[in-house]
């Protein structure tokens, strides 16, 4: 006897519920499948990557197709991401109402080949009207957080997300490279302060989010070694970051980034070190968007060293 599908129930019962919905509903149930809100911010940091070259060129269009072609990527990663993790994501106040978890949308091959195909279709025009450098790491941005994040690390180490933040450092790779393929020191310095923004930014989620992430078995820093002593790691690793951040100035980086990556950096410090000294759910959220803060310091200061140079 065939065992029934554990999918297919939630997914029936959903799509019937689903089809009620008026257009707008359904349209924010199939959107929010993709993550757009992770990946504006990732295709801000490819157009960051972009704008500190300090000297090449690329066409508007060149900009804007390269800018797409990251957010299209991220947005396939992402849907790829729920699509596997479902079943976890059941597990988790926190995330069971997505739209595989909760059965609105099947977890079907349609959906599969929408997924790849969105990635073909990113890395293609990234090939074809940038360069191929830029392509390549719009691939590998996506295929890190999909298979090396999601697949390969994610369940298996409390260090999933250290090695998954480089997904954001090929954002900023595949920006540079749109201007030119040979990357300079300050593209490189800003990919390696995204790969340590990372880590900061989602634990401090993952210590407000700690019972929910243990719930679902997934080993996530403050499960593994508590509270107390992820929220210390945390403000460890933000002080390394905030360090390396200040590193771009040496290379040629102007004034606009200098105040943005000292006053971001202070914020973040701040609440990182409150977090350190208090691990709660609140600080541990103060903690999270301060992080927001000082990536948006950086990238608002990058894009105005480039208007003003």
């Amino acid at each position: 006897m065939n065992r029934p599908d554990p999918l297919a129930a939630p997914a029936f019962a959903a799509g019937a519920a689903d089809a009620a919905q008026p257009a707008g509903a359904r349209w924010r149930t199939v959107l929010g499948v993709f993550k757009l809100r992770i990946g504006v911010l990732i295709m801000l940091t490819a157009i960051a990557g972009l704008a500190i070259v300090p000297e090449g060129s690329v066409s508007a269009a060149q900009a804007v197709i390269l800018a797409l072609s990251v957010l299209v990527a991220s947005a396939s990663a992402g849907a790829f991401n729920q699509y596997v993790e479902a079943d976890s994501d059941r597990l988790m106040k926190r995330t069971r109402g997505r739209a595989f978890a909760s059965g609105a949308l099947p977890r079907s091959g349609g959906w599969m080949a929408i997924i790849v195909g969105l990635l073909v279709l990113a890395v293609a025009a990234a090939a074809w009207w940038v360069n191929v450098v830029a392509a390549v790491f719009v691939l590998l941005g996506a295929l890190t957080y999909a298979i090396v994040y999601t697949v390969g690390l994610k369940r298996r180490t409390p260090w999933n997300i250290v090695i998954g933040g480089l997904a954001g450092s090929f954002a900023v790779l595949a920006g540079a490279a749109a201007v030119d393929p040979a990357i300079g020191p300050q593209a490189l310095l800003l990919a390696l302060v995204l790969f340590l923004w990372t880590p900061p930014h989602f634990w401090s989620l993952a210590i407000a989010n700690e019972d929910q992430y243990a719930a679902a078995g997934v080993p996530m820093l403050p499960v593994v070694v508590g509270r107390a002593r992820a929220a210390r790691i945390v403000h460890a690793n933000a002080v390394a970051l905030v360090a390396v951040s200040l590193a771009p100035m040496a290379f040629g980086a102007g004034w606009a980034y200098a105040v943005g990556a000292v006053l971001g950096g202070a914020h973040f410090l701040r609440k990182t070190h409150v977090l350190a000294r208090d691990p709660r759910r609140e600080t541990a959220m103060s903690a999270f968007f301060a992080s927001m803060v000082q990536l948006s310091a950086l990238i608002v200061g990058v894009l105005l060293d480039a208007t003003l140079r």
